[in-house]
C-alpha cells in the first residue's frame, strides 16, 4: 500500500510539472538538474559512507582485501556513495611529498580505491584538502610556503596567499589528470566519480565576515570547472549559516568560522550543497533529547534553503553518533540515523532537494587502529546496520517507480506521435505529390 500511493504520488507530481525528466547520454556521470541529482536521465539518491582510510589502507597491497571487504559489505546493503579523501600532504606515509613530489605508490592506492568502487557499483566523491591537520591540512600548504621564503602569519593564509593558492592548484590539475593505472582511465574521465570535494569542512576563523572563503571558492571552483566539466562540485561545507542570512544564525551551534552556507553555496560552478550533523559534539552539554530537537531544525531549514533559496541538491555529506559519548546507547544512535533518513525520504519522495546521505563512518573487520567512536562495521549484525539497509531500499524504490513513470510517458508520447503519423499518411493517400 506505501509504494501504491508514493507511485500515485509521484505520478501527480510529474503531471503537475513539478518534476522534469532531461534525458541524457548513458554515460554513467551523475549530473544535477534543478534540485534533483540525475544518472542516465533518471533521478539518483546517494544513500552512503564516509571512509576516509581507503587510499592509505590500498597503498599497502597486502592491505587491499580492507577496501574490497569495505565496498562488498557496503553493496551489500545498497549503499551507493562513498566519500574520501584524495589528500595527504607532508608527514607519513603522504600522497604529497612536498608541493609537486608526489609518491606513486600511494597514488596506486587511489587507483586501486576508485577500480573498486566501480566494480562495486559505488560512486566516490573525492575531496581535494583538509582543514585540520590531519593528513597535513592547509597547514601543512602554508608550511610549505614558509619553507621557501614567504611570510605568512596564519594558517588561513592559505585561502589568501598565491603562492599557497597555486600549490593547491597543482595538487587539483595532478589529481584531476591522474591516468589510473588499474582502469586506464583519467580521473576526469571517469564516470565512477561523483562529485570533486573543494576541501573538508573549510574554516577561515581571522575572517568572520566570510569574505575570504567566498572569493577562494569562486577563484577554485572556477579552477576545477576549467578543467573538468564532466563531474560535479561541492565545497565541503559543513552547512553554517553566514552574514547573507543573519536570521539563520541564531540556528548555528555558536561557531563563528568565516563559512556561509548560502553565499558559498550560489557561487558559479558549485553544483550541490552539503551539511554535516554532529549534535553530540556542537552540543556535547546538551541531552539527547536537545540534540535530537536540534538535528530535526537543522535538517529542515537546510533542506528547504537548499529547495527554495539555492535551488540546487543537498547531500548530508558527514552525520553520526560517538559511542564515546556519555550515556551513549544503540537506540540513541539509531535514532539519529533514522531522524536523518526519514528528512531525506519525505523530501526525495517528493521530489525534493534532499538527494542522500553519508554516515561517518564506515569501517570493516580488523581495523581497530581506526576506531574513532563514530564506526559502523556492516560485516556485523547490528540494529544500526538494518536502519541503514532500509534507507537504501526505500531510496531505491523510488528511483525504480520514477523510472517506471517516466518510461510509462515516453511510451504515451511514442503512441500519440504514431498516431498523428497515421492520421497524415491517411489523410495523404491517393493525393499527387509534386509536380
Amino acid at each position: 500500500m506505501r509504494h501504491l500511493t508514493l507511485v500515485l504520488l509521484l505520478t501527480i507530481l510529474i503531471h503537475q510539472g513539478c518534476l522534469h525528466f532531461h534525458v541524457e547520454a548513458g554515460d554513467g556521470f551523475i549530473r544535477a538538474r534543478g534540485v534533483q541529482f540525475l544518472l542516465n536521465g533518471s533521478p539518483y539518491y546517494a544513500n552512503g559512507f564516509n571512509a576516509y582510510w581507503l587510499m592509505y589502507t590500498a597503498s599497502d597491497p597486502s592491505q587491499r582485501s580492507k577496501v574490497s571487504a569495505a565496498f562488498r559489505e557496503a553493496a551489500s546493503h545498497g549503499l551507493t556513495v562513498a566519500r574520501t579523501w584524495a589528500f595527504s600532504d607532508g608527514g607519513y606515509s603522504p600522497l604529497q611529498y612536498s608541493p609537486g613530489s608526489y609518491n606513486e605508490q600511494m597514488f596506486k592506492g587511489l587507483d586501486f580505491v576508485i577500480a573498486e568502487a566501480r566494480r562495486y557499483g559505488i560512486k566516490l566523491i573525492l575531496s581535494l584538502a583538509n582543514n585540520y591537520d590531519s593528513f597535513g591540512g592547509k597547514k601543512q600548504y602554508v608550511n610549505w610556503a614558509r619553507s621557501r621564503g614567504q611570510y605568512l602569519t596564519s594558517e588561513d593564509d592559505f585561502f589568501r596567499h598565491p603562492v599557497v593558492k597555486g600549490y593547491y592548484k597543482n595538487h587539483v590539475k595532478t589529481v584531476l589528470y591522474r591516468y589510473n593505472s588499474f582502469t586506464g582511465i583519467h580521473y576526469k574521465d571517469d564516470p565512477t566519480i561523483m562529485a570533486w570535494e573543494l576541501m573538508n569542512e573549510p574554516r577561515c576563523t581571522s575572517d568572520p565576515s566570510g569574505r575570504t572563503i567566498q572569493a577562494w571558492i569562486t577563484g577554485m571552483a572556477s579552477f576545477v570547472k576549467s578543467i573538468d566539466r564532466n563531474h560535479l562540485l561541492e565545497v565541503g561545507l559543513e552547512g553554517f549559516y553566514g552574514p547573507s542570512t543573519p536570521q539563520r544564525n541564531r540556528l548555528n551551534p555558536g561557531l563563528k568560522i568565516g563559512t556561509d552556507f548560502i553565499a558559498n553555496n550560489r557561487i558559479p560552478g558549485i553544483d550541490f550543497a552539503t551539511a554535516h550533523a554532529y549534535p553530540d559534539q556542537w552540543l556535547s552539554s546538551s541531552s539527547d533529547r536537545s540534540q535530537l530537537s536540534f538535528l530535526n531544525n537543522w535538517l529542515d531549514t537546510h533542506i528547504q534553503d537548499a529547495q527554495n533559496i539555492l535551488r540546487k541538491p543537498i547531500l548530508i555529506a558527514e552525520f553520526g553518533k560517538s559511542w564515546k559519548d556519555p550515556g551513549f546507547s544503540t537506540y540513541q544512535r539509531d535514532l539519529m540515523f533514522n531522524t536523518v533518513y526519514y528528512k531525506i525520504y519525505s523530501s526525495a519522495k517528493r521530489g525534493g532537494a534532499a538527494a542522500g546521505g553519508l554516515f561517518w563512518q564506515l569501517l570493516t573487520e580488523g581495523m581497530g587502529n581506526f576506531r574513532d567512536g563514530y564506526e559502523v562495521v556492516l560485516g556485523q549484525p547490528s540494529s544500526t546496520a538494518n536502519v541503514i539497509a532500509q534507507q537504501a531500499h526505500k531510496l531505491k524504490q523510488i528511483r525504480k517507480i520514477f523510472m517506471r513513470t517516466r518510461n510509462v510517458e515516453r511510451w504515451k508520447k511514442a503512441r500519440a506521435a504514431r498516431a498523428r503519423r497515421g492520421r497524415w499518411q491517411g489523410g495523404n493517400k491517393g493525393k499527387r505529390i509534386g509536380n
